[in-house]
């Protein structure tokens, strides 16, 4: 797959379709502040960008309208830019038809339409962020709840690179010594010797496979915590599962047996988003369909972030882990001290109910470090590192060319991660899942 031309002026919209007070449309590429010029007239006939960023008031000159439409402009005239190219923003008013026609003069001047993640894609291939980086301008595009939106932003301002760039850098200084003690293989000169190496080598892997696991941990599918719904029949998890999401998502009966497939919701939990499981009660399989049902509830269930016990009136709550509920609690008689009760009939104990579940998951979920999208195409290189590394201090007595042929898959591995080692294939895939304008 080949990229785009980056040299080529581009124009998109960089605000939502549709109309609105006003709309934004990004431009870059060699020559944008002269050929925004053959549209837009700035209010001081003098104007000059020189060379800082600086806001123009003035008006655009468009064939489809007989009157000037007035407009902001704000001009990077140098590389000095997100970018790293000359770029503008026209600042105009969000009619449809202004927008339109404002881009066919762009494009009849010389800009082409932009693809996905273009501006971002340059800002790439100039040097201004990495890939990772780049990613997480897609993770904050895409953020269901803040604690998504905290992990793409602590990813674009560099907490991934910043962690993986420097155990990159000493594995290259480490490979660098190696090699040099090479040369001198048969003078019996060694530049680092084997615990040195050892305490090294183990240091990177360490950080390494931290964040691996969390790689391991989170995917592009599913990056909600999953809350499953336990309990015996008829212990009233469809109804609390209806309740917490506020839709009949699940079907409801006094016939104990009814669930036999899982049914989800995604329901918002304060400032979190879960993905709610109602699974099948808990009982000993009576034919060939209940027994399907239990092993589907068991596989469910080992796939957890956080298993809800639902504990109907006159029922023992379960030894395991968890979070325990009373159930039906407009049926029982009293209520014990310390327990966590609720009723989906009347909406007694949801709001404790819905506080005790973020608690919860507020303990048993870390917090992440890396989007989806990183995670999903990092994960396969970063676990590849770490076993290389576990590999060369495997092979530390056996000789320094096996450690050095190691840290060099390490080495590799780390620069798919960061963007420093990548192919058009793979900037392809990335890019084209952001959105035109960004």
């Amino acid at each position: 797959m080949s990229l785009p031309d980056p040299d080529e002026p581009i124009a998109a919209p960089a605000s939502a379709p549709g109309g609105a007070e006003r709309a934004i449309i990004r431009l870059s590429g060699p020559g944008t502040p002269r050929l925004l010029r053959n549209l837009f007239t700035p209010a001081e006939p003098d104007a000059d960008p020189g060379r800082g960023a600086r806001r123009f008031e003035g008006e655009l000159r468009l064939d489809a309208f007989p009157a000037p439409v007035p407009a902001a402009a704000l001009v990077w005239p140098t590389e000095r830019s997100y970018t790293g190219q000359p770029s503008a923003e026209l600042h105009l008013p969000g009619s449809p038809p202004v927008v339109e026609a404002t881009l066919s003069a762009l494009h009849a001047v010389g800009f082409r339409p932009a693809g996905p993640g273009e501006f971002t894609l340059r800002a790439f291939l100039a040097g201004r962020i990495g890939l990772t980086e780049a990613e997480a301008v897609l993770g904050v595009v895409d953020a269901a709840d803040p604690d998504e939106l905290h992990t793409a932003l602590n990813q674009l301002a560099g907490g991934v690179s910043n962690r993986l760039a420097p155990v990159r850098s000493d594995l290259l200084d480490l490979l660098a010594d190696l090699e040099a003690g090479l040369d001198f293989a048969e003078e019996d000169v060694s530049f680092v010797e084997p615990d040195v190496l050892r305490e090294r080598i183990e240091a990177g892997r360490g950080a390494i496979a931290a964040l691996a696991e969390d790689a391991a941990g989170r995917s592009v599918s599913h990056t909600a915590p999953r809350v499953v719904l336990a309990g015996p029949p008829n212990a009233g998890k469809s109804s609390l599962l209806n309740a917490l999401s506020g839709r009949p998502a699940a079907l409801v009966s006094p016939t104990a047996g009814t669930t036999r497939d899982d049914v989800s919701e995604t329901v918002r939990l304060g400032e979190a988003t879960v993905e709610l499981i109602d699974t099948a009660g808990e009982e000993t399989a009576a034919d060939e369909l209940s027994a399907a049902a239990q092993a589907r509830r068991a596989e469910t269930l080992a796939a957890a972030d956080l298993v809800l016990h639902c504990v109907p009136p006159g029922g023992a709550g379960p030894a395991g882990a968890g979070l325990v509920v009373h159930t039906k609690a407009d049926l029982r008689a009293r209520e014990e001290p310390g327990e966590l009760s609720v009723s989906a009939a009347t909406g007694a104990g949801l709001a404790e109910l819905r506080m005790a579940l973020a608690a919860a998951l507020e303990r048993a979920e870390p917090r992440r470090h890396l989007t989806g999208a990183t995670a999903a195409r990092g994960g396969a290189a970063l676990r590849e590192a770490a076993t290389a590394l576990e590999r060369a201090g495997d092979v530390v007595e056996l000789g320094d060319e096996l450690v050095a042929a190691e840290l060099r898959t390490a080495i590799d591995a780390l620069g798919e991660v960061l963007g420093v080692v990548y192919h058009d294939d793979l900037l392809g895939r990335i890019f084209g899942r952001f959105c035109i304008g960004k």
